[in-house]
C-alpha cells in the first residue's frame, strides 16, 4: 500500500510540472508567439527559475549563436526570471569602454530572444580583467538588462513560498594567485582588496535573515574540474580558500565557468555542490574527478529551478539541431 501511494504521489507530481509547463506554452501561442520552446525540460509547479551560462562573448562565432538561441527557448520555456553570466563576457580582452563594438557585436546583437530582455547579473572573468572592468560596471546604467554595480555584489529574491534566496556574485579573479605580477595583463587586478571581499562574503553569507532558505554563490573560477584544469595549482588554492568556508556557512550551490565545458561535482564529504556552466561558445574536451556527478563537452548552459526544499537544476545542450536535456539532478536546501 505505501509502494502504491509513493507512486501515486510521484505521478502526481509529474503530472503537475507537465501541466505547468503546458499551460506556458499554450497562452504564449494563444497570445501569439511563434518561436520554439526546449523539449524534455521540467517546470515544477511553483518554481522560480534562472538560468547561468558563461565564458561566451566571441561575436557569435563558435557555438554562441547556438547557444543563445537555445537560452531564450529555455527562457519562456521555463518562465525564468533572470539569467546569471558567470564571467568572460568578452573575448579576448574584455572590453574599452561603454561604446566598445563588443555590447552589440557579443551582447546586444546576440541575446535577441524577447525574453531574454530580463535582468542580466554578470561578474568579471579573467578576459574581462584584460579590458576595462570600470567599463563592464559602468554599462550597468547604460543597459536595461546588464547587472554589475561594482566587481562583487550580492541580491535577495523572494520566492513563491514567501522563503528567501540570497545570491552572492564574486569576483574571483584577484584570489587567483598565478595572475598576479603581471600588471599588463591584468591592469584592473592590483585595485582590488581580496580581504575587504572575504570579510564581505563572510558577512554576507551569516546574514541572520530567518527567511533565507537558499545561499548560491556565482564565481568565474571552479573549485574542481574534471577538465582542462584539473590539477592547476590555482583550482587547487581555490578550493583551499573557499570550499570550506562555503560548506561551513551552508551554500548549497556554487556557479562557475572557466572551464569550457559542463560540470556538476560534489566531492566526498563536502555539502556545497559546484554547477560548473562555461560552454556558452568555444567547448574543450572534459573528464571526471573524485565526486563528479556529471560531465559534458557540449555547448550549453543550466536552468536553476527552485520549488520549496527542492533545487532542481538541467543541464541543456545548445547545438542546432540537436537540443536536448542532457542532465538533470535535485539537492535539498539542507
Amino acid at each position: 500500500m505505501k509502494k502504491y501511494t509513493l507512486l501515486t504521489l510521484f505521478a502526481v507530481l509529474l503530472l503537475q510540472q507537465s501541466f505547468a509547463q503546458s499551460t506556458i506554452q499554450q497562452e504564449e501561442r494563444l497570445s501569439g508567439y511563434k518561436g520554439d520552446f526546449t523539449p524534455e525540460v521540467t517546470l515544477p509547479k511553483d518554481g522560480f527559475t534562472f538560468l547561468a551560462l558563461g565564458d561566451f562573448g566571441r561575436v557569435g562565432e563558435y557555438y554562441q549563436k547556438d547557444v543563445a538561441v537555445e537560452l531564450g527557448r529555455a527562457a519562456i520555456t521555463l518562465d525564468a526570471e533572470f539569467v546569471v553570466s558567470v564571467g568572460d563576457n568578452f573575448y579576448p580582452s574584455g572590453v574599452a569602454s561603454t561604446q566598445d563594438q563588443h555590447w552589440k557585436s557579443s551582447f546586444e546583437e546576440i541575446y535577441t530572444h524577447p525574453n531574454l530582455y530580463k535582468d542580466w547579473y554578470a561578474i568579471l572573468g579573467n578576459h574581462d580583467y584584460r579590458g576595462s572592468t570600470k567599463a563592464q560596471i559602468d554599462y550597468t546604467q547604460v543597459s536595461r538588462r546588464w547587472n554589475m554595480p561594482s566587481p562583487y555584489y550580492k541580491k535577495k529574491f523572494e520566492l513563491e513560498d514567501g522563503s528567501t534566496l540570497l545570491m552572492l556574485f564574486m569576483d574571483t579573479n584577484p584570489f587567483i594567485d598565478g595572475y598576479h605580477g603581471n600588471s599588463e595583463k591584468y591592469p584592473d587586478l592590483a585595485k582590488q582588496d581580496t580581504a575587504a571581499q572575504k570579510k564581505w562574503l563572510i558577512e554576507s553569507l551569516s546574514d541572520t535573515d530567518p527567511n533565507i532558505k537558499w545561499k548560491i554563490v556565482v564565481g568565474h573560477h571552479p573549485l574542481y574540474s574534471g577538465g582542462k584544469r584539473k590539477e592547476s595549482k590555482d583550482t587547487k588554492a581555490f578550493e583551499a580558500k573557499f570550499a570550506g568556508i562555503f560548506d561551513q556557512y551552508g551554500v548549497q550551490a556554487y556557479i562557475c565557468g572557466h572551464e569550457h565545458d559542463l560540470q556538476v561535482i560534489r566531492p566526498k564529504n563536502r555539502f556545497t555542490t559546484q554547477f560548473l556552466t562555461g560552454a556558452g561558445s568555444e567547448v574543450r574536451p572534459t573528464g571526471q574527478r573524485d565526486g563528479t556527478l556529471f560531465a559534458a563537452a557540449e555547448p550549453g548552459f543550466m536552468a536553476f529551478t527552485i520549488a520549496g526544499d527542492t533545487l532542481l537544476v538541467q543541464t541543456i545542450q545548445a547545438k542546432t539541431g540537436a537540443t536536448k536535456l542532457l542532465n538533470s539532478i535535485s539537492i535539498k536546501s539542507k
